[in-house]
């Protein structure tokens, strides 16, 4: 059977999905990245290597995420390309109508508006990671909570509190405070929902229309409480896809499949043999001209394979 792969590379998790050619989920994967993407990208195509059929052949590879020049360099990508079109396209494929896209990861969150299954604007937050996964996350630990268990609580509250989400430092701190004032768990939890969503729809979302069908997926997806809490807010259903988490890869691969059918060939992919390789990253900074780039550089088992960052494209080395 022939695949395509879409890998995903963030700050939080690593992604894989691999389809069929017509665009069906065979396999997916997702692992934390834990800081390391080279190890994160190693581990996750050796455990996907294991997992499939021996008969499969991957025939294309496309990278999406904060990581995809460097996933791409990693293991011989054919196509790279950035979250929002990866995910525009999943979600367009999987819902031809879809108007409205929200997406929310472990350090980033955007918002996409489509029309006739293309991307006519966009938004991401900046410095702020207000409404994250990563936030959760924390906000979950300090409250010796599962993350699972998260939205499942919240939507116990028999009370909605009014919690500052504009900031983490704000957002934590009138937790905290309201825990001293005696409310439950599930109320701080369930005003916290809907104070993130508040921020996202006034901040990243301000100036757009979001327009139904709207469609939730990255990670914090899985949280009920957000998705109620978007719900309440929009005054309409919010979907969630069913491979909500992967949605990135799933549209990495899908580019990989139009890629390698537009340009024909044989895929660059060097294969789930990479895990068994040593790669190294180094940089430095060149000083031919004012700009001071930072050039970064990609070692296979010693040997440069990629090279990128000036602003010039002296330096460019993409295989």
């Amino acid at each position: 059977m022939d695949a395509y792969m879409g890998i995903d590379v963030g700050s939080v998790s690593t992604n894989i999905a691999l389809i069929d050619d017509d665009n069906k989920v065979i396999e997916t994967l997702y692992i934390r990245t834990k800081g390391r993407p080279i190890e994160a990208i190693q581990n996750a195509l050796q455990t996907v290597g294991k997992k499939i059929d021996p008969s499969i052949v991957v025939k294309g590879v496309g990278t999406t995420g904060s990581a995809r020049t460097l996933s791409q360099a990693i293991v011989g990508a054919d196509v790279a390309k950035t979250e929002i079109t990866a995910h525009a396209v999943a979600a367009s494929h999987y819902h031809p109508n879809v108007r409205t896209i929200l997406e929310i990861g472990g350090q980033d969150s955007k918002v996409i508006i489509m029309e006739d299954g293309v991307v006519t604007d966009f938004a991401m937050n900046t410095v702020c990671a207000a409404g994250t996964g990563s936030f959760l996350d924390h906000q979950a630990a300090r409250l010796e909570l599962k993350i699972e268990d998260f939205g499942d609580i919240a939507l116990q509250a028999k009370a909605r509190l009014n919690i500052a989400g504009r900031c983490t430092v704000f957002a934590e701190s009138d937790m905290i405070h309201k825990q001293q004032t005696g409310h439950s768990k599930a109320e701080i939890l369930r005003g916290l929902c809907d104070a993130l969503v508040r921020n996202f729809i006034n901040n990243i979302c301000k100036g757009k229309r979001l327009d139904p069908p709207i469609i939730f997926q990255g990670g914090v997806a899985a949280n009920k409480g957000i998705k109620v809490a978007f719900e309440d807010a929009l005054g309409c259903e919010v979907e969630i896809p069913k491979h909500y988490n992967v949605m990135g890869a799933i549209g990495a691969a899908i580019l990989a499949r139009e890629h390698m059918e537009q340009q024909g060939g044989k895929t660059e992919f060097r294969g789930f043999e990479v895990t068994n390789f040593d790669y190294e990253t180094k940089s430095f900074e060149c000083e031919d001209c004012s700009n001071m780039c930072e050039v970064i550089k990609v070692l296979m088992n010693g040997e440069l394979i990629a090279r990128w960052g000036g602003r010039c494209g002296k330096w460019e080395i993409t295989g």
